[in-house]
C-alpha cells in the first residue's frame, strides 16, 4: 500500500482500524485488515463530501417540488414499516 494509493496518514488510518474493529467486535491481525479499512474510510469520506456539497445547493422548495410529485396511493406492503418496528418508533413520539 502505498501514500499515493491512500492519501490517509499512518495516525488517522490507524486511528480508524481501531474504531472500527472495536465497534464491531474483531481484532486486526493482519496488514491486509488495515488496507481493508483504509479503503473503506477512503469511500465513506469521499461519499461524505459528495453529499456534503449537494446539501449547500438545496432548498426547502426542492424537497417540496418533488414530493408533489409523488402519488397518493397506499403503502405496499414490501415499503410499510414492520409492526415491531412501528411500536417502537411510537413509544419515541
Amino acid at each position: 500500500m502505498s501514500k499515493a494509493t491512500y492519501p490517509l496518514k499512518a495516525a488517522r488510518l490507524d486511528q480508524g482500524c481501531r474504531g472500527a474493529s472495536g465497534q464491531r467486535g474483531w481484532r486486526i491481525t493482519e496488514p491486509m485488515d488495515c488496507d481493508r479499512v483504509a479503503q473503506k474510510i477512503g469511500v465513506v469520506e469521499t461519499a461524505a463530501a459528495f453529499f456534503r456539497r449537494r446539501a449547500e445547493r438545496t432548498k426547502p422548495d426542492d424537497l417540496e417540488r418533488i414530493m408533489l410529485q409523488v402519488p397518493d396511493a397506499p403503502v405496499e406492503r414490501e415499503d410499510a414499516i414492520p409492526p415491531d418496528l412501528a411500536k417502537r418508533l411510537a413509544r419515541l413520539k
